[in-house]
């Protein structure tokens, strides 16, 4: 989506919902800078992979979840989440030759469900992109061994914390989603305040906008400065 213009006033609303917000991810939504310029690039570089499996790892919310997306559409694959494995229904899950595995996390999963995915995944020449918050080199809480080095020896994909000029796009994008259009003082006011992930800016665009329909007033730098004062 186009970045919004930051140098009008959001015109303030009356009543305090809590609505959703419409997140798209469509290649032409993905914000890219150096932190996930890498990661972007391997994606689209499929099929052209080291390995049929494939690691994305990043902290909560740094976009994973956007690229998987970006490549699934590309590969046709479907989605699972780690923690729902099950070994009967894998064949089925790999119908297409492409699956995106979610959120694995040490502890939260069927291991010998992942074993039997990492063999079918051999045998059917599919591809799988796994996304997990950390790298399984540094889990020891794996139960089998032979699944353990095999996770371990996965190439794996790094998302990075954004830099500035991201984090700053990613508010704008952030406050448009909401339809909201801000001063380019509260984006500035916000990217230096904030946690440096998307996590953080999405926590702060949303505990603003609540604060600016809870007191209807526009979202400005005033009110951040308000709402985000420090003790």
């Amino acid at each position: 989506m186009p970045s919004a213009s930051v140098n009008q006033r959001v015109r303030p609303r009356q009543l305090a919902f809590a609505l959703d917000h419409a997140v798209s991810f469509a290649r032409e939504d993905f914000l890219e800078g150096p932190s996930n310029a890498a990661a972007l690039g391997f994606v689209e570089r499929w099929p052209d992979w080291p390995s049929r499996v494939m690691l994305l790892v990043g902290p909560e919310a740094s976009g994973k979840s956007h690229l998987a997306a970006i490549w699934a559409e590309a590969a046709g694959a479907r989605f699972a989440a780690a923690k729902s494995l099950d070994s009967t229904l894998l064949p089925a899950a790999l119908v297409t030759g492409a699956l995106v595995v979610e959120d694995l996390a040490p502890g939260a999963f069927d291991e010998r469900a992942m074993f039997h995915l990492l063999n079918l995944v051999r045998e059917e020449e599919a591809f799988v992109l796994i996304t997990a918050r950390s790298a399984p080199a540094g889990w020891d809480s794996l139960r089998i061994p032979d699944l353990a080095s095999r996770l371990r020896a996965l190439p794996v994909i790094e998302l990075l914390a954004p830099d500035d000029v991201l984090l700053r796009a990613l508010i704008v994008k952030l406050f448009s989603d909401r339809q909201l259009v801000v001063e380019e003082s509260l984006v500035a006011y916000l990217a230096t305040r904030i946690e440096r992930s998307l996590a953080g800016a999405r926590a702060a665009v949303e505990a603003l906008d609540q604060e600016a329909l809870r007191q209807h007033r526009p979202v400005t730098r005033t009110l951040a400065a308000e709402l985000f004062r420090e003790p």
